[in-house]
């Protein structure tokens, strides 16, 4: 591209695979340390992976058949550890939720992929979503265009996470140079927060000096926002909640620091609803979600986080004990951040290209119900 701020032409390639009734399981393994010899096959992973499962949890595990020591399958729960023995968990194959499989190609070079996600599917391997994934559908198609990629070349794969529940654009490595600089560029916006915005008309000679990356999102909030834009700075933090293991992400005094910059698109009082646009400067988990739930204006439909920016079930002594046949905690019943319902789409992202140096602008296209009546009509005028 000779212009350095064209805006990069869309494509209609679209692709994916449908998903297979049950995945294929997964094998976890361990070698003995010193500090677990001596201990029974239940208390290492009870205690080590207490998150994975309840007590008794692991030990229908055990009992399943699960649990193998260097490559014999263990049953008896009271075994003792040595120190260097491999153990090995099987987790036994299972249904995942149902999650769209398509996925369009909106952008491609040497490089880079970027693509329109649909909302519904998770990006990267997590929880029940372990094989309909972004990743998965990645994989499938770098093994269908050169067999021998997965053993030779390294495969695309994404550089930044977006909510299973938002749609729209997301970025993909086909190189792991491509992979090191778009990563460099998410973590830099991240942690020079306030810093300059990358402005269409820059050269690429003046991008040494701001942020190599900019994304824009659109979001569909509760309530009527008065204020044109707002800029909201709140930080975010890590609280302890009920099926989340690692923590759950929420406004918090004491967080990381973030910002968004809001612009109010349209309002619409009648189904007291605003249009909003949300350029971030920063990369913190559900980090728009948080924040607009924090101003007051939470995103339309959002299961999870309310006025404050917290989430709407605060009980962290709650827990759920009751497990599945695999022996693991069932799905939460409360909502957890991988729930869908609400109108979050990345938009745009403008970026400086890892080897041209050239400003390029990549947008995937609007959902019909996050276009403003004008986008509207101008469709409808084609």
């Amino acid at each position: 591209m000779s212009n350095p701020s064209q805006e990069a032409r869309a494509l209609t390639v679209t692709f994916g695979l449908p998903w297979p009734d049950l995945n294929d399981g997964l094998f976890y393994k361990d070698v003995v340390r010193a500090s677990d010899s001596e201990l029974t096959v239940i208390q290492f992973y009870s205690k080590k992976y207490k998150n994975s499962a309840p007590l008794q949890g692991w030990l229908q595990r055990i009992q399943n058949g699960q649990i193998t020591i260097d490559g014999g399958v263990v049953r008896d729960p009271s075994t003792t550890l040595r120190i260097g023995s491999e153990l090995v968990y099987h987790r036994l194959p299972w249904k995942e939720p149902d999650a769209p499989h398509w996925l369009e190609i909106i952008y491609e070079d040497d490089d880079m992929i970027a693509l329109n996600k649909p909302s519904g599917l998770q990006v990267l391997p997590g929880g029940l979503f372990q094989q309909r994934t972004v990743l998965t559908q990645l994989l499938w198609r770098a093994t269908k265009l050169s067999p021998s990629l997965m053993c030779h070349e390294p495969h695309p794969t994404p550089v930044h996470r977006l909510g299973r529940g938002t749609s729209g654009l997301l970025l993909c490595a086909k190189t792991k140079l491509a992979k090191t600089q778009l990563a460099a560029y998410f973590a830099d916006g991240t942690s020079h927060i306030g810093g300059s915005s990358i402005e269409y008309s820059k050269t690429s000679s003046e991008l040494g000096t701001v942020r190599k990356i900019l994304k824009i999102y659109r979001a569909l909030v509760t309530g009527i926002v008065c204020e044109n834009k707002v800029n909201v700075n709140q930080p975010i933090g890590i609280v302890q909640y009920p099926g989340v293991a690692k923590g759950l992400y929420v406004a918090s005094p004491s967080g990381k620091p973030a910002l968004s910059k809001v612009e109010v698109l349209e309002r619409d009082r009648n189904k007291n609803c605003t249009l909003v646009q949300v350029e971030i400067q920063s990369g913190r988990p559900h980090q728009i979600r948080i924040h607009l739930a924090f101003i007051g204006h939470p995103l339309l439909g959002d299961p999870l986080y309310v006025v404050g920016g917290g989430p709407q079930c605060s009980d962290s002594e709650y827990v759920d004990d009751s497990f599945a046949l695999d022996g693991g905690f069932l799905r939460p019943t409360k909502p957890v951040p991988g729930d869908c319902g609400y109108s979050l789409h990345a938009h745009q992202v403008t970026l400086s290209h890892i080897t041209t140096n050239e400003l390029i602008i990549i947008s995937a296209p609007l959902p019909p119900n996050l276009r403003t009546r004008k986008e509207v009509q101008e469709i409808g005028m084609r």
